[in-house]
């Protein structure tokens, strides 16, 4: 490749300068500015102007050293063995470039690696003496660290004392402290609850907990670790194999992730990051990459190392989950309930692979919180397919005179008024119905499965059939012409009968999917059962007086208060008599059970069953008489669990409540049916 012009000195120590400030706010502060991959464009400049003109190298470049110096509030652990960093890889090129480096080195046609998930959290060192654990460090600098030993040992999956036979007499184990998605959140609950500072990711947040002075505080901390390698070693032997030995250490006591495996030559390396780039959504952790290690410890000797990294391993990352663009505008979305939802108009940008020009702000007490402003430059985070949203400013980028953003006095879509009830943080547009918004998301929600289940009305064609005047509220849907559907853009004569015909199956319902489906405010599915259950018949539920209904099981005075408002609304009404007119109709006075084997019992579900949708196994448990819940309590008779249960099943053990696996589950439900 061509060397570019010689840049002048002057640049090249500024972009110095700016890489250490990001390190130091990165290691020792634990609140950087910047996403990581920003960063890393940083030092990849650094490390290609370096290498195009090496007399510009300075002995203390961030390209010759690891990491930021520790913090003075711990002691110093000096590392007996330096702990390097890694060379990075973003594309399979790089990757192929590393696995040739190696073969030609090694002078083999193919190579055997190690390739385990890089996880987004600490390196630390924890060092064994006759099996105990004596002390542990961070990383540091890579030859000095700081002293966390007292904060190590609150971390319940950091053994005190190894366990089984054969480890040496002295042993360091290094591995990466990290804080699992669910703890991390509940941390931020907490914060949010006690108007505390949160944390703006899991990496942070597991940096900050185990670097607290007082050990009581990271105690608290949901902290795990995984453990990935061995530094200084004395009095006894070690596998000749990186998978050999990390398998040692699973068998002493230290944990290592499951998901590390061994695998051959570079087509090796790509399958495994493709496989760990489709789980990644799903694990319970944070990981940014990959990476690939020599598996042959003597192959691993003779590769060696370069300043500031080992020859015999790489991290392959992933598109970046978090980047810097720039806000444009602040938009307001009205939804089904007349919520306002706030929404960044952003500068387009690729975050984690997909382009990004929306990202959502919540609401106004998070904007006030992150201070956003238009014409901000703002760190944006995407995850999976989790809406995109605006993680924090960069103030250090921000121009003067830019507007503190203030939500509308009234309704962008309609211009009624709006309100903030006490104790909400949503402002709502007032106006029902009638305002165009919420007549598109109210449409979406009645057609939608779990309510009057009618098949092929998607959300864009719904927005169509608005937009064109064909529908004005949901009781529209059942006026609608063969013609007038088949005239609309990608749409024809069969897919207009194919509507027509779900929409006449939607007219046979039930009286729980009815009331569920008109879009109450806080009605969900199990109070809608709750009411067909309890009153059996829709003039009773509309002329219910609010005590009445509070004396209903798990319906509080919020609920109570928005289901007679509701009904109190003549526009409302009018769209339910006109929906029945239309043919909509079920069988009142009763419920949808069919026998009374469960009555009076309560069950929650949990996990992912694998002999049926959870909607299937809520549906036969209701037939037979049962109350399903989408929250444990002592009240709660059963929690049937699936595959990866949630916070239920924890919930479940700590009360008492009986919990059925799904083996379980299904003979007693065969048994129960029976008796039905």
């Amino acid at each position: 490749m061509k060397a570019r012009k010689k840049p002048s000195k002057k640049y090249v120590s500024d972009l110095r300068t700016q890489i250490e400030y990001h390190n130091y706010r990165y290691y020792v502060l634990d609140d950087p500015e910047i996403p990581d991959a920003e960063y890393d464009r940083l030092l990849r400049e650094l490390q290609s102007l370096e290498k195009e003109h090496p007399e510009l190298i300075t002995a203390d470049s961030p390209t010759q050293r690891v990491g930021a110096k520790p913090l003075k509030e711990f002691g110093e652990i000096k590392h007996i063995i330096p702990m390097l960093s890694l060379d990075n890889a973003f594309d399979e090129q790089e990757v192929s470039d590393f696995d040739r480096r190696i073969r030609e080195k090694l002078n083999l046609e193919e190579i055997k690696y190690t390739a385990e998930p890089k996880l987004d959290g600490l390196a630390v060192s924890l060092l064994y003496e006759d099996g105990v654990l004596t002390r542990a460090a961070t990383r540091g600098d890579g030859m000095t660290g700081e002293d966390i030993t007292l904060n190590a040992r609150t971390v319940p999956s950091i053994p005190l004392r190894l366990i089984g036979k054969g480890f040496p007499n002295v042993l360091e184990v290094r591995g990466e402290v990290y804080m699992p998605k669910k703890g991390f959140d509940q941390l931020n609950e907490r914060a949010r609850k006690n108007q505390e500072k949160e944390f703006a990711n899991p990496r942070n947040a597991a940096a900050g907990s185990l670097r607290q002075l007082d050990s009581k505080v990271t105690a608290t901390r949901p902290l795990e670790i995984a453990c990935y390698s061995i530094g200084s070693v004395e009095g006894g032997e070690i596998p000749d194999c990186h998978s050999l030995i990390l398998n040692k250490l699973r068998d002493w006591g230290l944990r290592v992730n499951p998901e590390i495996k061994t695998i051959s030559g570079v087509g090796g390396c790509v399958n495994y990051y493709q496989d760990m780039a489709s789980k990644r959504d799903g694990l319970p952790y944070e990981i940014d990459g990959v990476v690939y290690k020599v598996d042959s410890i003597e192959q691993q000797n003779k590769m060696g190392f370069v300043a500031r990294a080992p020859r015999w391993a790489i991290a392959h990352k992933f598109p970046a989950q978090e980047e810097i663009t720039v806000i444009e505008e602040i938009d307001i979305q009205v939804g089904r309930t007349g919520a306002l939802t706030p929404v960044a108009r952003l500068k387009p940008v690729s975050v984690g692979g997909v382009t990004v020009s929306n990202a959502t702000l919540h609401n106004e007490d998070e904007i006030k919180r992150k201070d956003v402003r238009v014409g901000d430059t703002v760190v944006v985070r995407r995850a999976g397919d989790v809406i995109p949203e605006v993680v924090s400013v960069v103030l250090k980028k921000r121009t003067k005179g830019l507007r503190k953003f203030k939500m509308p006095a009234k309704c962008p879509v309609c211009k009624s008024e709006v309100e903030k009830e006490e104790g909400e943080t949503i402002i709502r547009c007032v106006a029902g119905l009638y305002c165009p918004a919420q007549r598109k998301e109210a449409i979406k929600h009645f057609s939608s499965r779990r309510a009057m289940d009618i098949e092929g009305l998607g959300d864009k064609l719904v927005e169509q059939m608005v937009d064109e005047g064909l529908i004005n509220d949901i009781a529209d849907l059942y006026s609608l012409k063969k013609e007038q559907i088949s005239n609309m853009e990608r749409m024809g004569e069969k897919s207009a009968e194919n509507i027509l015909q779900a929409l006449e199956k939607s007219k046979a319902t039930t009286l729980a999917r009815f009331i569920y489906a008109l879009g109450i405010r806080e009605v969900g599915q199990a109070t809608a059962q709750t009411l067909a259950d309890e009153l059996g018949a829709l003039d009773t539920i509309q002329n219910e007086p609010e005590e009445q209904l509070l004396e209903l099981p798990d319906i509080g005075p919020i609920v109570a208060a928005h289901i007679v408002h509701f009904f109190s609304e003549k526009h409302n009404c009018d769209v339910v008599k006109k929906l029945q007119q239309a043919g909509v109709h079920w069988e009142e006075g009763k419920t949808t059970a069919e026998s009374d084997v469960l009555k009076g019992k309560t069950f929650v579900l949990t996990g992912t069953l694998s002999s049926m949708t959870r909607d299937e196994a809520k549906d036969r448990l209701q037939a037979l008489g049962a109350k399903v819940t989408g929250s444990v309590s002592k009240k709660t008779s059963y929690v049937v669990a699936g595959a990866d249960p949630g916070s239920k099943f924890t919930k479940a053990n700590k009360l008492g409540v009986t919990v059925l696996e799904e083996n379980d589950f299904m003979k007693q439900l065969s048994e129960w049916e029976n008796r039905g």
